[in-house]
């Protein structure tokens, strides 16, 4: 597991924040650090996927 990606090691504010209900939201930043999309929808995918579609949209 990249060390980085540790749950442990995640930095509030960086890599997620906390929604007002609650919820951990990753940031685009935490993505990139992943290295890939995992085509969930996720609110801040810099991949460009398209939940709704199944695609990824390019970005560049």
């Amino acid at each position: 597991m990249n060390e980085a990606l540790d749950p442990n090691n995640l930095i509030e504010g960086e890599d997620y924040y906390i929604t007002p209900e609650g919820y951990r939201c990753f940031t685009s930043n935490y993505h990139l650090k992943r290295g890939y999309c995992c085509k969930s929808g996720c609110r801040h995918c810099p991949y460009g996927y398209d939940k709704k579609t199944g695609t990824i949209k390019k970005t560049s």
